[in-house]
């Protein structure tokens, strides 16, 4: 069985910063993709950052620049620093951890990250 378990959510003001972070149990993590999601109220689930096996990112357009993504193996860590956060940042947060051998990978519960304005 596979848990996976986000922190780090929360209220900040427009402009702040939050460090998110996800742990995974099971032996699955090194040859894994990694990613972050959003969703949210009354909107579908978005991508917001991935990090694969080899260290290869990819952020969406709306958080280039302001986020970073980073893995530590070992650990069974997958981290989310956000930097300038917005208004529309909020959103509930969650982490995906996928094997290759998984379609769908495993989620999170996710952790909620408000923004005022």
């Amino acid at each position: 069985q596979v848990q996976v378990v986000e922190s780090g959510g929360g209220l900040v003001q427009s402009g702040g910063s939050l460090n998110l972070s996800c742990s995974a149990s099971g032996n699955i993590f090194s040859s894994n993709t990694l990613s972050w999601h959003r969703q949210a109220p009354g909107q579908q689930r978005e991508s917001v950052a991935l990090i694969t096996d080899f260290g290869r990112r990819e952020y969406a357009d709306s958080v280039k620049g302001r986020f970073i993504i980073s893995r530590n193996n070992a650990k069974k860590m997958v981290f989310l620093q956000m930097t300038n956060l917005k208004f529309e940042d909020t959103a509930v947060y969650y982490c995906n951890v996928r094997p290759p051998w998984s379609a769908t990978g495993f989620w999170g519960q996710g952790t909620q990250v408000t923004v005022s304005s």
